[in-house]
């Protein structure tokens, strides 16, 4: 039997679940003998080290389940959380209400689950069933990493507040990590202004460089005024962004602010103020 999630409209079921979905009934099994060539069993070609799959954070993946000698069995993708069972596909029908999910079937034998748009709730169990007596189950972990970005000093560590000199070079740099897959591109911007392809102000460049497990980008700033003060912000697309408050300082020494930290930021605000109204 099966309920529906309300939350989802995914059916869910209880117990085992081909003894839902097959009403056959099969007594006196061992009385019978049978005179005909019995079929040759499907199997699973998938070696067991697929079975664990990494994905990036809003990315699409693949679930693969390639299976031998189906025959008229039927294939279907469950997703198993704790003792919950949310029926997905069964056959080459989808059956779940996430449009994300979808049976992308690839000849000759892949029975593939697609999921688009990756979300880390997407992380955990998911099976691939063959309707055999018992069923053949095979079980693919999927790990969803979520992307670190950071704006960084020179000596690597995270930066909250960064001072320059007016009439200095700003420079900012960004480490993005924990990205498989470093296909989206790294974004700059003061305020809400994107400075990537910037031409208003002038003196404005952003060089990305990618790394093996993400990518590493500098922000340059020509000829610093007060005016570029402000919150900049580094981002991965839409999936993880971090942020640094830069100070632009008239007549003052900004390593000294730097290394005087927190503590310092107040005096700076004062003297951005005295600035302003001088």
């Amino acid at each position: 039997m099966y309920f529906l999630d309300f939350k989802t409209g995914e059916k869910i079921i209880n117990g085992p679940f081909w003894h839902e979905v097959f009403t056959e009934v099969y007594e006196d099994l061992e009385d019978e003998v049978s005179t005909t060539t019995s079929e040759p069993l499907p199997f699973f070609e998938d070696d067991p080290s697929t079975n664990n799959v990494t994905a990036q954070l809003g990315s699409r993946v693949h679930l693969h389940c390639r299976v031998h000698d189906l025959g008229d069995k039927t294939i279907s993708w469950v997703r198993r959380r704790g003792e919950e069972i949310h029926l997905l596909s069964f056959g080459r029908h989808t059956y779940s209400a996430d449009s994300r999910y979808s049976l992308a079937f690839e000849q000759p034998n892949n029975w593939r689950l697609l999921i688009q748009y990756v979300s880390e709730r997407d992380e955990g169990f998911y099976e691939c069933q063959i309707s055999t007596h018992p069923p053949l189950v095979r079980r693919v972990y999927l790990v969803v990493v979520v992307p670190k970005v950071e704006i960084v000093d020179e000596r690597g560590k995270p930066l909250q507040d960064k001072f320059y000199k007016e009439g200095s070079i700003i420079e900012l740099r960004c480490v993005v990590s924990e990205v498989p897959e470093p296909s989206r591109q790294v974004n700059w911007k003061h305020g809400n202004r994107l400075l990537n392809y910037d031409t208003k102000r002038g003196g404005v460049s952003v060089k990305t460089e990618t790394l093996p497990n993400g990518a590493l980008s500098r922000l340059y700033i020509a000829n610093a005024n007060r005016k570029d003060s402000g919150n900049y912000t580094c981002s991965l697309a839409d999936f993880a962004a971090t942020a640094v408050s830069v100070h632009v300082l008239r007549g003052e020494n900004p390593l000294a602010m730097q290394r005087g930290g927190v503590s310092n930021v107040t005096h700076s605000l004062r003297a951005l103020l005295i600035s302003y109204i001088s």
